[in-house]
C-alpha cells in the first residue's frame, strides 16, 4: 500500500479546494438574471457552462472521497476492477485513480 498518511494529506488538500470552488459555482449560479433581456441570454448561457462545471467538481469531489475511503478501508493504491496494484507514479498524478493504467485504457 503506497503512503496513506502522504496521500490522505494530498486527497484532503484537494477536497477542500474542490469544496472551494464548489461554493464560488454555486455562488455564481444563485445570482439573479439581468432584468435586460438581452443580457439575460448572455447570463443564461454562462449559467449553462457554470452548472457543467459544477457537476465536473461534483464528480471530482464524488472520486476524491471515494479514494478517501479506500484509505479507510486499507484498499488504496489497488484496481477496484481486476485488484492489482496500481502504479506508484500513476497515484502521484492522480492520487484518487482507482484503476490501474490497464483497466483505465480499456474503459477508454
Amino acid at each position: 500500500m503506497p503512503n496513506a498518511d502522504a496521500a490522505r494529506a494530498r486527497l484532503t488538500q484537494q477536497l477542500a479546494e474542490l469544496e472551494g470552488r464548489q461554493q464560488r459555482l454555486a455562488q455564481e449560479l444563485s445570482e439573479p438574471l439581468n432584468p435586460d433581456s438581452s443580457e439575460q441570454a448572455v447570463e443564461m448561457e454562462d449559467d449553462a457552462s457554470l452548472e457543467a462545471q459544477a457537476a465536473l467538481v461534483a464528480r471530482e469531489i464524488a472520486s476524491v472521497n471515494r479514494a478517501l475511503l479506500r484509505i479507510e478501508n486499507g484498499t488504496y493504491g489497488e484496481c477496484v476492477r481486476c485488484g492489482d496494484a496500481i502504479a506508484p507514479k500513476r497515484l502521484e498524478a492522480r492520487p484518487e485513480a482507482a484503476l490501474c493504467i490497464s483497466c483505465a485504457s480499456s474503459e477508454q
